[in-house]
């Protein structure tokens, strides 16, 4: 499919937050935004994923986490978003004007955010992975003329657009949105593109539609699969870009859908996937991309408790706050 969308003008010259950019250790602030949102599918959970997180003690866990121990959190609340998740038949873009609404509330209440601590760093506990969309967005908005960074982890490539969309669903978008393709009024509500595709990376992914796994080929954006990272070459792959990527960007944002990693850890997430990244190996890549580029926040999205279930929702929230440190240490 031939791309139609803009492509990003060069850098101009910028003000960004001088820990990003003078080689000073990272910020120590951490921002808390919950972003409770279903509304880019076909099933309701997502939403209630921030919430549960919290009632189960993540900031409890954070504080405990030994590479966390000088992080000071400031929880923001939730997103105002009701209803969460309501149904749509549409075959192509479900909940549309609902998700553009929702993106410029989501990227109004995270700009607010940092413009009361610009030099915070954010954990933006999702929800849907429309969170990275709105999120890119105001990391745009309050960083003009930056250039950022995406690494996306997940099972699925998120990188459809609606003529390509195998069931509607748009939260199977919000990476090509970002990059600046699909629908003009969601790529417009995410102030698409916000990244370079060659600053971006789509890491884990297994399960692909056919016609987004050709764009996905035949586009700039780097991709690394569950099966590649589980070895040596893999991972020095991935480090390579991320080298490459941190010596001409400003800033990465790591957007990670828990289903990336593999459903025999017990996850509990929307749709869990087998052969994805095991925990060791997520957290593995994660410090090669902390040690090689400025991490302006990190998005763990898709937790989905179901009381019904027999996975251990402990183990659910330890694995989360696990991976935030990686991240953010």
């Amino acid at each position: 499919m031939r791309r139609t969308a803009c492509e990003l003008p060069p850098a101009p010259p910028h003000d960004y937050p001088s820990n990003v950019t003078d080689g000073s250790p990272p910020s120590s602030h951490i921002a808390i935004v919950g972003s409770p949102t279903a509304l880019g599918g076909h099933f309701a959970g997502m939403e209630r994923g921030p919430a549960e997180l919290r009632a189960a003690g993540l900031l409890d866990r954070l504080y405990d986490r030994p590479r966390l121990v000088d992080a000071t959190f400031v929880d923001h609340g939730d997103v105002p978003n009701d209803p969460g998740w309501e149904p749509d038949p549409d075959p192509v873009m479900k909940n549309r004007q609902a998700i553009i609404d929702y993106l410029g509330r989501l990227s109004a209440h995270v700009e607010g955010v940092l413009a009361e601590d610009p030099a915070a760093r954010l954990l933006m506990l999702g929800g849907d992975c429309l969170t990275h969309a709105g999120t890119m967005a105001a990391l745009k908005h309050a960083t003009p003329g930056a250039r950022l960074a995406i690494a996306w982890f997940d099972a699925h490539g998120d990188f459809n657009v609606p003529a390509t969309t195998p069931s509607g669903n748009v939260w199977g978008m919000p990476f090509a949105m970002l990059c600046g393709r699909g629908d003009p009024g969601l790529v417009a509500a995410c102030a698409g593109p916000t990244v370079r595709e060659e600053d971006a990376a789509l890491v884990g992914a297994q399960v692909l539609d056919e016609r987004e796994s050709r764009m996905l080929a035949a586009s700039p954006v780097a991709q690394f699969g569950a099966g590649m990272l589980a070895g040596s070459a893999g991972l020095a792959a991935l480090e390579g870009w991320a080298t490459a990527v941190g010596e001409r960007t400003h800033g990465m944002y790591i957007a990670f859908d828990l289903d990336a990693i593999d459903a025999s850890e017990g996850i509990c997430v929307a749709m869990p996937e087998p052969d994805g990244l095991s925990v060791e190996t997520a957290i593995e890549a994660i410090r090669i991309l902390a040690r090689t580029n400025r991490i302006v926040g990190f998005g763990p999205t898709a937790t989905m408790r179901r009381p019904d279930s027999p996975l251990d929702f402990d183990r659910h929230v330890d694995i989360v706050a696990r991976l935030t440190e990686a991240a953010l240490e």
